[in-house]
Parts: structure tokens; sequence; C-alpha cells
């Protein structure tokens, strides 16, 4: 028979907010009431999925092989936003001028794994396990939840979309929550088996009634992360209320507004969240869209823009609070993309792609050199930094975290953070 506490830790497990309405325990409001906002390093992941194509990403403008691979979708060195005298950012990416000009922006390069896969589930799912073999079945930032468990109350991760929790934040038990920026908030329990919901729902309000067996134990139990995800509801609910990520005016390349699912109202929802005290060390944010067979020059250009003028904007509002210098973020996409262009004038599934690392403290500019157009590896950029480089640095450097636990083995750090 299960203990009360077994039970609970196996109820809790996948549970994730999406709308509010029932009764919160009146234990769980306590002790969401009770938190403090901290002052802990926080960490935003940016998902960049479909594969982005990180040649037009990161441009070599001055490698005279790269017109003779991109015809079309040839930017030239007077189109591109400059980092040094060889390389430049994609001419949607201008949004990024003013992190590059406080040496805020970290563009590392050339960034895969050994034996690449180009098929978007098995890619995207080394990059969340951080384990090319395909054998860990948790995720990277997940197995890093016990360490950024801290004294401030909230839950250390939090995922902000419509989609399930991603397999970078599960084995997280009671430390994770997914949200949907677009509906109220309630907790779901038990998927969808209203029987299931029910029956812990109802552990739940015993649990909250004071009995004879109350204990200190019970109390502690209870702030635990097992129940990290109730004890935030009234909390969460209240900083929600105070937002106002629908009132954010912004306009793509292309000229028009951003939308209401736009990464740069998901990223004002996570600055508001930092700004109000509510106490998660890791945020995850997803843009779809990258999957560029066809046609790709405009719509890549677009997306590359929602992405820079969203984290430009998401620093530049931190800012105004000082909570810009507790906060580092980094992009990533599964795979990047063929180095010569397909006959649709787009590009097909690739290996090594760039990812950027932005903040105050970061060390701006190029980390590595970009990957040669005269070696490729049948056809792809070759890598050279493995991206558990890049994990590690941010693990071990900024959240605190040992690296090697999360990761099982030991890399070396890129050089991308001050100090």
């Amino acid at each position: 028979m299960l203990s009360r506490r077994r039970f609970l830790t196996r109820s809790l497990q996948g549970a994730s907010l999406l709308t509010l309405s029932s009764v919160v325990p009146q234990f769980i409001a306590r002790t969401a009431r009770a938190a403090e906002a901290g002052k802990d390093n926080i960490l935003v992941v940016v998902e960049m999925n479909g594969g982005n194509d990180g040649l037009n990403t990161v441009i070599p403008y001055a490698d005279d092989l790269y017109p003779k691979y991109r015809s079309s979708l040839l930017q030239t060195k007077d189109q591109v936003v400059k980092i040094n005298d060889h390389i430049g950012l994609n001419s949607g990416m201008r949004g990024f001028d003013r992190l590059l000009q406080r040496g805020e922006l970290a563009v590392v390069q050339g960034v895969g794994y050994p034996n690449p896969e180009r098929s978007h589930f098995e890619s995207m799912d080394t990059w969340q396990s951080a384990d090319p073999r395909g054998k860990t079945t948790t995720g990277w930032i997940g197995r890093g939840a016990n360490e950024l468990q801290g004294a401030t109350g909230g839950v250390p991760i939090m995922h902000v979309g419509p989609s399930r929790l991603p397999l970078a934040l599960q084995g997280a038990t009671g430390g994770a929550i997914s949200v949907n920026e677009n509906m109220p908030y309630r907790l779901e329990l038990g998927g969808g088996d209203p029987n299931r919901q029910k029956a812990r729902r109802k552990l739940l309000e015993d649990l909250a009634r004071p009995g004879k067996d109350d204990d200190a134990s019970l109390t502690n139990f209870v702030y635990r992360r097992e129940v990290q995800t109730l004890t935030t509801l009234d909390r969460l609910q209240e900083v929600l209320k105070g937002t106002n990520t629908g009132q954010f005016a912004g306009f793509g390349p292309d000229g028009r507004p951003y939308g209401p699912d736009a990464l740069p109202r998901k990223l004002q929802l996570i600055a508001q969240l930092i700004q109000k005290g509510f106490g998660t060390r890791v945020f995850y944010v997803m843009r779809g869209g990258f999957d560029t067979h066809s046609d790709q020059a405009g719509q890549h250009r677009n997306l590359l823009g929602e992405v820079a003028d969203g984290i430009t904007t998401f620093f530049e509002t931190l800012r105004q609070t000082g909570h810009d210098k507790r906060v580092r973020l980094m992009t990533f996409s599964e795979f990047g993309r063929r180095v010569q262009e397909n006959a649709s004038k787009g590009t097909d599934h690739g290996a090594a792609s760039c990812l950027f690392v932005a903040g105050p403290g970061v060390k701006g500019g190029a980390v590595g050199e970009h990957p040669s157009l005269s070696d490729l590896d049948s056809g792809d950029l070759k890598f050279h930094t493995d991206f558990r480089r890049v994990y590690a640095t941010l693990l071990d450097g900024w959240l605190g975290c040992d690296s090697r636990a999360v990761l099982g083995g030991e890399y070396e750090h890129i050089d991308a953070l001050k100090g």
C-alpha cells in the first residue's frame, strides 16, 4: 500500500498549469504567501524549432565561397549586421545592434555534436537530453532542478507556451511547470481522466486539513519540490493579473506588428515574472517555423528579426529595474541546414549551426571560428564546439550547478562569460 507521501509524489508527476478555478488548499496558499523574492541568477532558454539555418544567421560575408553556395539567399557585406571583418548577422537581426554595441551578445559558432542526426525529433531529443547516444529519458535542465531549488519559493523551472513540457525540463519531479500565456491558469491533475483528477484533488484537500498526525515532517514535506507546482498557484495568478504583455508594441522586419503568439510577447511575460520576484531560476520558451525548405529568404529574415527584437526588448525591460544583471539567455536549434541551397530557394536539413548567449557579463562578439566552407562534411558545416560545452558553461558558471552530475561527464567551458 502506498504511503500518502509516495502517492502525492506520483500524483504530481507531469502536472502542469493550464487555466484557474478550483479551491487551493490552505497550506498551499500559506506557503505561497511566505515565499520571498530572491536574487539568484536566472537562465532563459529560447528554442528555435525546425532547424535554423546557421549559415544565413551568422554569415561569412568575406568568404568568396559563400555566394557560390547561396546565390538566391545571398546577403552582402552591405546588408549584414557586422560583427567583425569576416562575419555578420542576417539583416533581419538589426535589433541586436544595441546588445552588440554593449558587448552583451556572444555569437557561438560551429556548434553541434558527433555523428549528427538530421531528423527533427531525434536531434531535438539529443539537444534536450544532452545525450547523443539516445539512452537518457530526462532533460538536462530537469536533472539540474535539485540544485536550482532555493529559499525564494516558486518553482525552479517554468515553460511558457501552449505545448506540453519539453524533454529538456523533464525529470524534475514537482520542480517544473508549463504555462500557456494565452489562457487563465489552473492546475490540471490526472490528465483527462476525471476520476483520477477527483481522487488526487481530494487527497490534496485531505492533506490541507489539520489533523492529529500533522507534524513538522509533513510541513517540511509540503515545502519540498513534490508540491512546488501547487505552492505557487496563488502567487502566479496574482503576478499574471499585473502583467501587460498584451500592450507590447513591436514590428517585425516586414513592417507588420508582432502577434499575440510571437516570441517578444512571451519574453515580456518572462521579464515581468522576473521583475515581480516570482523565484523561478530557468525559463524555457520556443519559437517554431525554422524548417525553411523553400522560399527561405523572407520568412527566415522575419523569424530572425523576431528573435533579435524579442531578446533585445526583453533585456531593455529588465534594465529598467536592474534585473538584467541577474539574467543570461541562450538560444539553440536542433541542427543547421545544408551549405548548398536547394532548387526551391530554401535549404535542407544539415548539421552544425550557431547559437547566441546574451546578457550583461557575457563576453560579446564571436566565440570560435566560423566553420570552413572549403572543408565540408558531406555537404554540411563541420562542428568544432560540442553543445554540451555551452551547457556546462552555463550550469557551472551561471546557475551554480554541477555540470558533471547533470551531463554525465566533464566538458570544457566555452569562453563566453566574464569572470
